[in-house]
This record gives structure tokens, sequence and C-alpha cells, in this order.
């Protein structure tokens, strides 16, 4: 028997199928092993020797992987054909080594779509693995650990609130900083545009003035109004022929197929996918053999690939759309070894695949890996002057005509800017032409700041920058999220108060471990190491010299004196000039006392030097005082009953009323839904009489209540629970609403946020064959297939789910669980024995945290 190890269910249900009787495929899902989350499992005194931990949750497939391999004559790793899939095979062969499970003969296969052509003839060309890739991720995952577990005790100690810092988030986070610094900083210039809307043989076209009296006009030459609307007058009373017509021929190449990157790009600005999301599509449209492999800097096709690709296109479109040679694009990755072919459909004949996000994303892949061999499109570029009488001020309008469509008959690609005015069409004009005036306008404008960054953007810049690598984008995003430092709205990047902290100090502090130039550099080293141009150990021995040292500094130094240094660092940002010209650090509020940057428990902050007589603050990042200060406590006024004042105060959880002193006063947060500016005395004395009693319910007899809880506003009877959409609601809702809404959350689930009713219903499980739901719990939503629960990861949107990643996920967790009452009972004279196992659990679970 020969074992096959690959890394998900799904594909070893696939390779089994080709390969027949003698091939036994078994999963490894994923990574086995890591460096554990503990101080340690990087000895840089011992050559920077690594401790391994197997993951804790991997008990199962190891034991199946174990036991196989004993009764097998050869081992076949067919995992990944990059850097990690090359580091899973070694770790399945170093765990195997170490069990002495491991065959005579180990090979390594490797290919590059899950076809039972492709499949059959890796299995045909086996090798060894690769040291130099294993290498390169050695030194990867050791570099990583050593700054992680380095540089985030640092933070914890010297910077209150910092969680963590990892070597490329810090540097993406920086990116990220730095734009936000840029649009505050930004000051809009006024400026005016003049247009003409004119009009020939019926078809209407925009002239824009572009020289006024004899002057040329840039966009921004006009900055006032009296002169818009003086130009704008003079063009309403000139007479405007066509001076000269330019007609310039534009030949468009098509784009290469994608890499990693592009395809993450376009997929955010097409789909609006995440960078994880269309890493987790594409992973599944790879296994299901739709596509080829999808972590690849590859620009290049097979040629056969090519060839199937102009068969296609010649029975799509006519012969003029099929080039007379094929097309050969040449990737710029640095790193051959770790260039694959581009991602491509593995059949061209199918040009639809699936349904939903797996049928859009294929569609993506498929249009441009055919388009990539299109003919080119051709066009026409019309410029039109047009001159006054006097010769004094121009119109220009500019428009192009497509004369061949080529590629962009099936594909064009997306654009992060604006349209373009050069897309637009004009009628046939010649010179000596007087085409009609309809109108003119003046519009004012403003310049903008630059745009945030999206995640298409942001891709695309560290790209450029040579950061990181295009397969470890969507996970270093997904990190800065989880982590909170920066939150996404309408698919833009906004830099959060703990991110800006954290990428200040480190710009301050370890300025040159965040600059671009340097993290590139390094990327090139780790490049070198998976060529085989580079010793791994060297290039962390050089990386380490030097970075000891610097935590170590700046451990050693006072977190007051920490604070101080950031302070002066951000003054610009924090203490902006006024325009007055009056100290920016004079705090608003008493007059005397100087503003500086605090640290406290939870976070930092401004305060005035005068405290505690003087209990000014604002939160960090917020420039200026106007509206951002928290000048302390807050009397809204006295409670109509008791007499007592009712304060609005801010706490660790946020902003909150209180009325009384010591253990007897009665506290209440202000919700969410209702704004803090808009905390009024009639409000507050509404929160601080909750709970609210609605009434008796008419058929038990028993209080129906309404309240504020951990998940909002709720309404309360005989322990059961029905959610309310608004803080309002909790005081405007009646009986009658309140029964009908009680009854309506008792017919979908036993408590609030539950439901007994499936949001969806999956599927059968592939392996199984058991019914997965997907449901809506208290904490979230889960799946389910009758026996196990599996929470859905915050990476994962449920809208999104697919059947296979649920099953992935309650297989995951039945792994994880452990075993179930009956079988304790069943044989309690091994308890003892159990014993030793029972003690690595602490150690196993924290495995499950390594990344750093």
């Amino acid at each position: 028997m020969q074992l096959v190890i690959v890394e998900s269910p799904a594909k070893a249900k696939t390779i089994e199928k080709y390969l027949g009787g003698d091939f036994h495929v078994l999963a490894s899902y994923g990574h086995i092993r890591d460096l554990p989350a503990k101080d340690g499992s990087v000895n840089p005194d011992d050559g920077f020797a690594m401790s391994w931990e197997n993951y804790g949750d991997k008990g199962k497939q190891l034991k199946a992987i174990s036991d196989a391999a004993k009764g097998a004559s050869r081992l076949i790793l067919a995992t990944d054909p990059d850097r990690e899939g090359e580091a899973i095979s070694w770790h399945v062969q170093e765990v195997l080594r170490a069990k002495k499970a491991l065959p005579q003969t180990v090979d390594r296969v490797t290919f590059n779509a899950i076809t039972k052509t492709a499949v059959l003839d890796a299995m045909a060309h086996p090798r060894a693995l690769d040291e130099d890739l294993i290498d390169a991720y050695r030194a990867r995952r050791a570099l990583d650990y050593l700054v992680g577990f380095t540089l985030s005790p640092v933070l914890w100690r010297k910077l209150p609130g910092a969680k963590s810092a990892g070597r490329v988030q810090s540097v993406a986070l920086r990116l990220v900083v730095e734009r936000e610094r840029e649009i505050e900083s930004f000051t809009p210039q006024e400026y005016w545009s003049v247009a003409a809307e004119m009009e020939q043989g019926g078809q209407g076209f925009t002239a824009r003035l572009t020289r006024w009296k004899g002057e040329k006009i840039d966009r921004l030459t006009i900055g006032k109004e009296g002169d818009a609307l003086a130009a704008k007058a003079d063009v309403e009373a000139g007479r405007f022929t066509v001076e000269k017509v330019e007609t310039k021929p534009v030949t468009r190449n098509p784009p290469p197929p994608f890499t990693t990157s592009t395809l993450q790009q376009e997929a955010a600005r097409k789909l609006g996918f995440s960078a994880s999301h269309t890493m987790r599509i594409a992973q599944q449209l790879y296994e299901d053999g739709a596509i080829t492999y999808m972590r690849t800097d590859g620009v290049q096709m097979d040629g056969s690939a090519i060839s199937a690709a102009r068969k296609a296109i010649s029975n799509r479109y006519d012969g003029a759309y099929v080039p007379d040679k094929p097309r050969i694009y040449q990737t710029k990755a640095k790193n051959a070894q770790e260039a694959h072919e581009a991602i491509r459909p593995t059949d061209f004949s199918r040009d639809k695949v699936g349904s939903g996000d797996h049928a859009r994303l294929y569609d993506l892949v498929f249009k441009r890996a055919l388009a990539s061999q299109m003919a080119s499109a051709r066009m026409e570029r019309t410029t039109i002057e047009l001159v006054d009488g006097t010769g004094q001020h121009a119109l220009r309008a500019t428009g192009q005509v497509v004369i061949f469509p080529g590629f962009l008959a099936l594909y064009e690609e997306g654009r992060d800017d604006s349209e373009d005015e050069d897309g637009k069409l004009l009628p046939r004009l010649s010179e000596g032409d007087v085409p009609a005036k309809k109108s003119v306008s003046a519009e004012q404008h403003f310049t903008q700041p630059p745009p945030r960054y999206s995640e298409a953007s942001l891709v695309k810049r560290l790209e450029e920058l040579g950061i990181g690598r295009p397969s470890t984008y969507a996970s270093t995003l997904q990190v800065l999220k989880d982590r909170d430092y920066v939150r996404v709205e309408k698919n833009r990047f906004f830099a959060e108060e703990s991110g800006r902290l954290v990428t200040a100090f480190l710009e301050r502090f370890f300025e040159r471990y965040v600059s671009y130039d340097f993290t590139a550099g390094l990327e090139d080293e780790l490049d070198d190491i998976s060529g085989g141009r580079a010793q791994w150990q060297k290039v962390l021995e050089a990386f380490w010299r030097d970075f000891k040292p610097k935590t170590e500094e700046v451990m050693a130094q006072k977190p007051s004196d920490i604070t101080a240094e950031i302070d002066q660092f951000l003054a610009p940002m924090l203490f902006p000039p006024k325009a007055d010209g009056s100290d920016p650090r004079l705090c608003p509020n008493c007059g005397e006392g100087r503003l500086s940057l605090r640290g406290g428990r939870f976070g930092a902050f401004i305060a005035c030097s005068n405290y505690p007589e003087c209990k000014y603050t604002r939160k960090f990042g917020q420039p200026g005082s106007d509206g951002a200060a928290d000048s302390g406590p807050e009397i809204l006024g006295q409670h109509p009953e008791t007499g007592q004042d009712i304060t609005r105060k801010s706490g660790r959880f946020g902003p909150y009323i209180e009325m009384g002193e010591g253990k007897e006063a009665k506290r209440g947060s202000i919700p969410k839904d209702l704004p803090d500016g808009e905390m009024t005395l009639d409000w507050a004395v509404k929160l601080l009489s909750l709970p609210r009693t609605v009434g008796d319910h008419p058929e038990t007899g028993k209080p129906i209540v309404a309240n504020i809880g951990r998940f909002g506003p709720y309404l309360q009877h005989d322990g059961k629970y029905a959610r309310l959409s608004s803080t309002a609601e909790i005081f405007e809702t009646g009986m009658n609403a309140a029964v009908a809404k009680l009854a309506d959350a008792a017919n979908k689930g036993p408590r609030a946020g539950g439901s007994r009713e499936p949001l969806k219903v999956l599927g059968a499980h592939p392996r199984t064959e058991a019914e997965i739901k997907l449901m809506e719990g208290r904490y979230g939503a889960y799946v389910t297939d009758g026996t196990t629960n599996a929470t859905l990861p915050k990476t994962v949107d449920k809208d999104q789910l697919t059947l296979e990643e649920a099953a992935q996920l309650i297989d995951a967790r039945a792994a994880a669980a452990p075993a179930k009452k009956g079988k304790k009972k069943a044989a309690p004279k091994k308890a003892a024995a159990k014993k030793p196992a029972a003690k690595k659990a602490p150690a196993a679970k924290a495995t499950g945290k390594a990344k750093v």
C-alpha cells in the first residue's frame, strides 16, 4: 500500500479517485505542528534551534497517518507546490520519523492543478523534499516568532493598551496610519472649471476651457469665483471654431493571467471580496479541480493551456480575435523557485463552475485567462481644439472610438481611480466647423486628499514595495482587523487609535524595523534562502545581532519616558498650530495647564498637567480641542423624584450615567444607538428607571420586563427572552406588542439570539452524509450535523459559507472534542494511564495561538 498525504479532505477525495486501489490518501488538515507560544521555542544561542509541538486538535489525524504509515511501503507527500506545502510535507515526515513509522521510501510530488492528467504525471515524476524551501520556511517562521515574542512584551510593558506587533503586519499598519496622517494634514484648495456643452450633428459633447486671455489654464489656475464667472462670460460671448482635429491610433494589450496578488485586487474591485475570502473561495475551486494553484507569482501559462485558450477563443469569436502568435508573459518574481504557473481554468471548455461566490470568482479567472490570449484592442483617440475669434480663448474636447474591441469584448481590468474622460465618444468634426454652443457652466471644486486604502490598493502597494509575499497578504490584513488596529468601512481601511499609537511607538523606537526598505530587503534575503543563494541561520544571525540589543535598550526605559518621547514625536499631529497663533498645548478647560500625552491602564489619552484640579481629557488621536474633549464628569441635572445629581461619566467600557455615590450609586451604560452627545436629563431618568415592567402576561400572569442587557435591549418573561430593535422600544412597547414579540421568539428559539429554525440547510456532510445546518446562536452563527456544533470563526462570513467549509469546521471540532462521558465510564481503571496526557493539555492548547 502506498500512502499519499495532502492537506485537505476535499483534495484527498479527488486524488484518491484518480489514483486507484493501491493508494490510500489521507489529509493532514493543514499544518500539524508549530512553534509553541512560549519563550524558548527558538534558541538563538543554539543555531536558532526550534522546538516544535504538535497541534492539540490534530491528534486524530496524526494517529490515522501514523497507523497507515506503519503498513505502507511508500510515503508520497503531495501537499501544495509552494513553501508552505513543502513545510507541511517536511513536518509530516519528521513526526513519522520520531514515531518510527516512516516508510523506507519517501517521495515528494507536486501538481499545479488537481486533474487526472496532472496528478498521474506528478506521480510518475517524484522528487525529494526541497531543503532550500524548507530552510526558507524555517527562517520565516523563526523570524516572525523572534520579532513577535521579543517585541510584543516591550509593547505590553511600555505602551498601555497595546496588544502585539508582527514583522510584516507592523509595516502594513504603518502604511494605513501614514495615509490617515496625510488625510488629516491635507488642506483643500479651491479651484474652478469652466466648460461648454456643445452639439454637432445632433450629438452633444463637452469642451473644457484650456486657454483664457492668452494664458494656458491648468486645473488649479482659476482659484476664485470672480475669475471663473469672468471666464464663463468670455466663453458665452465667443464664437468657437474647430481649429485642429488630432486623431491618434491607440493599441491596448490584454493584461496577463492572474497572480495571487492581482486576483485579490481584482476580486476586491469587482466583487467586493476581502483578500481572505478570495483565497478561501480560490482554494476550494483549486481543490475541486476547476482552477490551477492559486498561490503564485507567475504570469506564464503552460503551452497546452495556451493552445486550449486559443481554441476556445476561435470557437467563441471569429478569427480576428485570435492573435497570429501566442502571447508569452514574463514573470517579475525574483525567486523563480516559488513562481508557478499563473492562475487559470484547468479546462477552457468550462465557462461556468459552481454557484454564488464560487461561480463569480471562477468567471473572473476564466475571462482574465482567456482574454490574455486574445487580440489587442484598437482604438482611435481624438483631441479637438476650438478657438474663439480673438484667438485668446480656447476649448478642448477629448474622446476615443473603439475600432476593434479585441480582448475588451470579453474582459476589462478594474481600476481604483475615477473614470477617464478620454473614454467618451465625440461627433465627427472637421477644421472650420462651428458647433452649436448650448450652455456654459462654471463649477467650484476642491482638491481631495489621497483616498484611504482599500484591500486592493493596499495589497498593490505592499507588492510594489516588496513587503511580504502575495500568499501572506490575506492573513496579514486579517491580523490587523483582529487586533482592532484598523477597521473597515465601505471597503476602506481606517486606522484605529490603538494602531496609530503602536505605529508611533515603532517609528520612534524601532524605526529601522518598520522601514519599507529594510523590510523589503529582508524579504529579498528570505527569497535568497529559498533559491539556495543564502544560508538561513546566517540571515537570522545578522538580524538578531542588532534587533535583540535594541529591544533591551527600550525595555530598560521607564514607561513615563517612553510616553514623553511619543508625545514629542506626535506633537505635530496631536497639537497642530492654531489659527490665532496661541499655544496649542494650552488647556482649553482651565486655561493654565499644558496638555500632554499620558499612558493609562486602558491606553493613551491627552490630559491637563493641572490634574487632579483640572480633569480635562481627550482621546488619543483626536487633534485639536473643538468637540473632541472629555472635560470630566458632567452634571445633567437632578432626578425629579430623589433630587440627586445625575452625572455623565466615561469609563473603561464607554460613557455611562450615575446617580448617587459609592456602593449605593445607581449606574447605567449609555446605549450605542443613543449618541453620547444626545444624552439628556430625560433620557438619563429613563435609563436609571430600568428595568421597566410592561405588565403581567395575560396567559401566565407573570410579569413581562423590558431592559438592556449584554446583547442590547430585550423583553423577558418566565425565563424566556425576545430582542428589541432599539433602546426607544424599551419604553414604547405595550402589552400586545410584547406578547407578540415573545411568541415570535419562542417559535424561533429557546432564548434571545437563539433560533431552532436553521438559517440554511447546507446539505449532506461529504464524508458522514449527516445533514449540516447553519444556525444562529446566542454567541453567533454555528453549524451542526446533529451531533457536533462548530462556531463560525470571525473570518468566515455566514452568508458565504459553503458545505465543504462547514464540514471541515465540524470535523475539526469533533477531532478536538473530549471523549463522551459514556466512554469514560466504560474504562475507569485506565484513568491513571491517561493522567500524563491530561497534563499536556495546557501546552497543546497554547499551540493553537502560536502564530505571532
